[in-house]
């Protein structure tokens, strides 16, 4: 009885100093509707708005998982925000404010399927900010912008795709499990994480990745005015800094913030008589542009044990088709 008292003292202190389990609870309703709150470090002038939506961590269109219950998925959260700066006619533009190595292949295209039908429905000026990565399906969400801004520090590129899936064959050989498969087709069960791909099937593979590949090289090409030599640079997937995103002409422009706050003034001629808005379901002391509260839905607070990190560690085990930078994550 003792020996398992030690032990258990023994995990807790390892989860409190490792972060695993917070010391403080936040237990905000995900449920809750999403309230305006203006940023008063840029003002307040009158009744035009420009609202920063957040695009922040992997895009999916799974909810998140909390010890209290599932929160919204990012997909979910970016969608209801935008919905809500369409909807108000004091908004004139919308700073999309990025942090992510971009996410499964389908939410990101719906991400960018929703910014061009706001786009042709309100005819409201986009600026994308790009924090510390932009990267992949975080990029590709930033392309129907009408100006892009990259940090000095920012990582963006990584246009390409990847197909990830496990494999633990070896491992079922070497502890004596084996997966036995009645199947109807030759490629039925193609990827199967329990034997070894054929060529054939990663041939297959190879060319479902060049497909969707090639949508990505077609919408940069279409939003971006890159040479044929850029073109095949930004095409071999590198992650590349600012300097080197603004000569390739993945990007417009190096800058801060209220740099992209005063560009979204100047595009939908409100300069100087206009304020910033976010969307949140709380408010926050002090608030300021740099807490992506609705994006994080305080997953790191509400539970006893981080389920979210366990989380991504599980998606990293789904095989799937990704606009994804891994390292990021």
């Amino acid at each position: 009885m003792i020996n398992k008292i030690y032990i258990f003292a023994f995990f807790a202190i390892v989860f409190v100093t490792t972060g695993c389990i917070s010391t403080q609870l936040a237990l905000d309703n995900p449920a809750a509707p999403l309230e305006e709150f203006v940023l008063k470090e840029y003002g307040d002038y009158g009744h035009n708005k420009i609202a920063v939506i957040p695009i922040v961590g992997e895009i999916s269109s799974a909810a998140k998982s909390g010890f209290f219950g599932d929160k919204p998925s990012m997909l979910q959260e970016f969608v209801s925000q935008l919905n809500k700066a369409e909807t108000d006619d004091d908004v004139h533009a919308i700073i999309i404010k990025i942090n992510s190595p971009g996410g499964g292949v389908t939410p990101s295209d719906i991400m960018y399927n929703e910014i061009i039908q706001f786009q042709k429905r309100t005819k409201k000026k986009i600026v994308v900010c790009m924090m510390d990565v932009a990267a992949s399906g975080g990029y590709y969400t930033a392309l129907p912008a009408d100006y892009i801004f990259a940090h000095p520090t920012t990582i963006t590129g990584s246009v390409g795709v990847i197909f990830m899936r496990p494999k633990i064959s070896e491992v079922c050989n070497k502890i004596g499990v084996d997966m036995e498969i009645t199947k109807s087709g030759k490629f039925k069960d193609m990827g199967s994480m329990f034997r070894k791909s054929e060529k054939e099937e990663l041939e297959l593979f190879q060319n479902l990745v060049k497909t969707m590949a090639k949508r990505f090289e077609s919408l940069v090409t279409k939003h971006r005015k890159i040479s044929k030599e850029n073109l095949a640079e930004v095409l071999t997937a590198k992650v590349v800094l600012p300097k080197k995103a603004l000569k390739l002409g993945l990007i417009d422009e190096i800058g801060y913030f209220s740099d992209a706050v005063l560009k979204a003034q100047k595009l939908a001629n409100i300069a100087n008589s206009s304020k910033v808005i976010v969307y949140r379901r709380k408010e926050y002391a002090n608030d300021n542009i740099y807490n992506d509260a609705t994006m994080k839905l305080n997953s790191e607070n509400s539970s006893l044990i981080n389920i979210d990190f366990f989380n991504k560690i599980n998606s990293q085990m789904k095989p799937g088709f990704y606009y994804l930078w891994t390292p990021s994550l």
